[in-house]
């Protein structure tokens, strides 16, 4: 079972639980009330709508299949056999322990065996874990296992740098900090050059 069949069906044996809009929408009231505020005031009357709205956008990434987004690729790279490289995508994601963002980008590597991806495919496919409920170390090896295994190119090379706001605007406040993770197949994971080399390239 690869990881992304494995991350799907944990997914999926939650979907026969998940509430219904007007039920995500009372809690939103429900923490609205906690705050100490008033829910049915006119600036917070329509909120638990739009919050549960933005819910959607957030964390589109449960209703989609990264593995299905990589299965169109292209054979004809008239004898290419180096490094793709995308850097500086963004990544919008959020805290699995306090529901806030992780905001910074990811610059992702492979190197082609026979076939290529659009390389729009591979932002998508960032996007698909980052817009879960997340940890930076778990979305980093979900989403380059994902390419490797689909792909199955020589090698997959991926740095993700951000800043989680559960520890900049709360806890220890410490502003200006970002963590940075690396994931290496392949051709990658044993090769100190192809490391140094990414890294120099991505700075």
């Amino acid at each position: 079972m690869t990881p992304n069949e494995q991350n799907k069906m944990d997914i999926t044996s939650t979907e026969g639980d998940r509430p219904s809009r007007e039920d995500a929408e009372a809690a939103v009231r429900t923490l609205i009330k906690w705050t100490g505020d008033n829910p049915d005031r006119e600036g917070l009357v329509d909120t638990p709508a739009r919050v549960v709205r933005s819910y959607d956008e957030f964390f589109a990434g449960y209703h989609e299949d990264a593995e299905e987004m990589l299965n169109r690729t292209f054979e004809e790279v008239d004898g290419y056999d180096d490094m793709v490289l995308l850097r500086n995508i963004r990544v919008e994601s959020y805290c699995e322990h306090h529901i806030v963002p992780i905001l910074g980008s990811a610059s992702i590597a492979y190197f082609p065996d026979r076939r290529v991806v659009g390389i729009s495919k591979l932002a998508r496919v960032i996007d698909i874990f980052a817009k879960r409920l997340q940890t930076q170390e778990t979305m980093t090896s979900q989403i380059a296992n994902t390419i490797q295994t689909v792909l199955q190119p020589k090698g997959v090379a991926l740095i993700v740098d951000a800043a989680h706001q559960c520890m900049t605007t709360r806890g220890v406040r410490k502003p200006g900090v970002s963590m940075v993770t690396t994931r290496f197949t392949g051709c990658f994971e044993n090769d100190p050059a192809l490391q140094n080399r990414i890294l120099m390239q991505t700075r």
